[in-house]
């Protein structure tokens, strides 16, 4: 099994995806910005460490020695234009420093076209009150698709929106914006690990959802 560092891993993606890596036999370095506010990634055995994913030096430090990375950030105390913008250069100088290749970032399906090609936050009845934080996801995703070193990002989105109480079915299916889809985050992060097993999809940005029944 490979070795992926996980940035963001106190969130609920994050740990989600660090325990569906874990599952699978991989090696996990979780970076959060508190460790000490953490504990529940260091009781899988993982190795927790603290980082700056802004800082292109320090995600070149802690991603040396992996073979992948997931990115599942968010700064509520940066301004998200800035900080997605940020986090998306210093991802693909840094990990290019350290000779990790893949990216998988955790997206937002308010920039995901719907099955007519129309992003979903500019589709009638969308709410519109947090666009300033869709367009800040669509910043950092052209980011990721301007820089010019050799990464394979992929951005990966929940269709429409997470299940916040759903369990792991074991399964998802690709699938183009709807604001009614939902996929649990178990389900979830078996996509974002999937996408490093056995990468499918490169340099795009992709949305799942739960399977049918």
């Amino acid at each position: 099994m490979g070795a992926i560092v996980v940035f963001g891993a106190g969130g609920r993606a994050g740990r989600a995806a660090v325990a569906e890596a874990l599952r699978r036999g991989h090696e996990v370095t979780a970076v959060v910005r508190e460790p000490g506010r953490h504990a529940e990634p260091a009781a899988d055995g993982v190795r927790l460490v603290a980082g700056d994913v802004t800082d292109p030096e320090a995600v070149a430090r802690l991603a040396a020695g992996h073979d992948a990375a997931v990115a599942a950030v968010y700064d509520p105390a940066a301004q998200p234009g800035d900080f997605f913008t940020a986090t998306a250069r210093a991802l693909d100088r840094g990990l290019g420093e350290a000779g990790v290749r893949r990216l998988v970032f955790v997206g937002l399906a308010s920039i995901l076209e719907t099955a007519s090609g129309t992003p979903l936050m500019d589709t009638p009845g969308y709410p519109q009150e947090y666009r300033p934080f869709y367009l800040a996801h669509e910043a950092g995703r052209t980011a990721l698709a301007a820089a010019g070193g050799g990464l394979d990002w992929l951005v990966v989105s929940p269709a429409g929106d997470f299940d916040h109480q759903g369990a792991r079915t074991g399964g998802y299916v690709t699938a183009p914006a709807d604001a009614a889809s939902r996929v649990s985050y178990a389900d979830f992060a078996i996509a974002l690990i999937d996408e490093i097993d056995t990468p499918r999809h490169h340099r795009t940005h992709i949305g799942v959802e739960r399977a049918a029944a």
